[in-house]
């Protein structure tokens, strides 16, 4: 499972570092590549046994919702398999990088069966939504229920 987050860069070729702890996760899948697709102004990286339970899923709903077919064109159809190389660097597809607004500096996000690839800016705006929902009587209700 990813865990944790991390500061890193991402180079002028469109690569980044994969941390050390992410990229055992990846080798233990059994393929060193990883699946990376479009979500929430970010990327979603996902191991490939991962990204295979998440398509079944996907290809079950149901077909009938114009959002829902919008949504596997752009999540399935805007995936792309991604090799980690000798260094563990990925490199990313231009039209992935231009999508999440990658420049220069990056975060990493573990979030369980997947890690997110952030620009530095969209993850601050982020973290203020976080705050603002945090003030939001409901979603304390919400979080409580986990017991935290």
């Amino acid at each position: 499972m990813f865990r944790g987050s991390s500061f890193h860069t991402i180079d002028p070729k469109g690569r980044i570092i994969v941390p050390a702890r992410f990229r055992d996760v990846i080798k233990a899948s059994g393929i060193d590549s990883i699946m990376i697709t479009r979500m929430d102004r970010c990327l979603f990286a996902y191991t490939h046994d991962q990204w295979g339970k998440l398509e079944q899923k996907i290809l079950h709903l149901p077909e009938k919702s114009e959002a829902m077919r919008r949504f596997q064109r752009t999540f399935i159809g805007g995936a792309h398999d991604c090799k980690c190389d000798a260094q563990g660097r990925v490199l990313i597809p231009p039209f992935l990088k231009q999508y999440s607004k990658l420049d220069k500096e990056i975060v990493l996000v573990g979030v369980t069966a997947r890690f997110e690839i952030w620009s530095r800016e969209n993850w601050d705006q982020e973290n203020e939504l976080m705050e603002e929902d945090m003030r939001n009587d409901q979603v304390r209700r919400e979080i409580a229920q986990l017991g935290i």
